[in-house]
């Protein structure tokens, strides 16, 4: 069975679709996946052994978007099933431009016009579950599974317990925790664990915070990673930390699959949603306010409180209830 995989954009998000795929390739025993996506996307998610083709979706470039994803989904052909993960109006015509009778994908004005099974799905639930239902509803033998995360990139192997830091958050300022308390909480644990400063190509400057305030504090066995890792490497590393601490982020979901214990700094987005899922040993610190979660990029209010009134020794303490 070809089932074609519309991946969502960010990483994180396609993370969060890995056990939704587990599912559909343990109904669909004989399928062979074919996922489009993000570069972000398609390497996290390429290793997966049911992946026959991978296409990394430059559409948005070209001059015509429209025109661009009627030939992008020609040259792709018909698939026995279409699951778009991705909630967008060019998803949704990639879908039906390739034929593919059985396309399955969210509920939305544009879905309904042109795919086979739009489905309205319950966002009080976590994103996970959300992926889930889209992907299984045309499957009369799914019991309500729900399967860890799972990424097919074999874990870096360290040679001392290693503490990962991800100060970074690709969606915007409002999710990210100050560099200064990330370096605090990482000194606090330096005689067990090695550090490592992760972060994405946008992120170096906020990595060498951390870096400076590491130095500050005479912490000297860290190794600053950030803009220097593939996404596969990114994956490897984070995998085999022993104790990673993080923002609401992709490397947060990276931890979540290889089942590292994790604490999570959550300030302007819906952590019912997107928090780690199946993680035994992860914590979220956050704050309840009456203005998150806001979903913004950056504080719309100017004070930033979700994430400033988070000290460092809240972190810590969290950090040490799952040691």
């Amino acid at each position: 069975m070809k089932i074609l995989i519309i991946l969502p954009n960010w990483l994180g998000d396609a993370i969060m679709t890995t056990p939704a795929i587990e599912l559909l390739a343990h109904y669909y025993p004989q399928t062979a996946f074919t996922f489009i996506g993000s570069y972000v996307s398609i390497e996290a998610l390429k290793h997966h052994p049911k992946c026959i083709n991978t296409v990394v979706d430059e559409t948005k470039k070209a001059s015509s978007r429209l025109l661009a994803t009627y030939k992008l989904a020609k040259e792709l052909g018909e698939f026995d099933m279409v699951v778009n993960f991705r909630n967008q109006i060019h998803a949704s015509l990639l879908s039906y431009f390739t034929g593919t009778v059985l396309t399955l994908a969210r509920r939305s004005w544009h879905s309904q016009l042109l795919l086979s099974h739009p489905k309205k799905v319950s966002t009080h639930q976590h994103l996970v579950l959300q992926y889930i239902e889209i992907a299984m509803q045309n499957t009369d033998e799914y019991q309500n599974e729900t399967p860890p995360l799972r990424l097919y990139i074999s874990k870096h192997n360290f040679d001392k317990p290693t503490l990962g830091i991800n100060a970074g958050a690709t969606y915007g300022s409002a999710k990210r925790w100050y560099p200064e308390r990330f370096a605090q909480v990482a000194a606090a644990f330096s005689e067990k664990y090695d550090i490592i400063i992760f972060g994405g190509p946008n992120e170096v400057e906020m990595a060498a915070d951390i870096q400076n305030s590491l130095e500050k504090l005479n912490i000297s066995n860290f190794t600053n990673l950030a803009g220097k890792t593939s996404v596969e490497e990114l994956c490897s590393h984070v995998g085999g930390c022993s104790l990673f601490i993080t923002n609401d982020s992709g490397p947060m979901h990276i931890a979540a699959a290889y089942q590292v214990p994790t604490v999570a700094i959550f300030g302007p987005t819906k952590h019912k949603e997107t928090s780690q899922w199946m993680n035994e040993k992860s914590v979220i610190v956050r704050h309840d306010m009456e203005c998150a979660p806001c979903m913004k990029r950056e504080c719309p209010l100017k004070h930033h409180e979700c994430m400033k009134g988070i000290t460092a020794s809240e972190v810590i303490e969290a950090v040490k209830s799952i040691l």
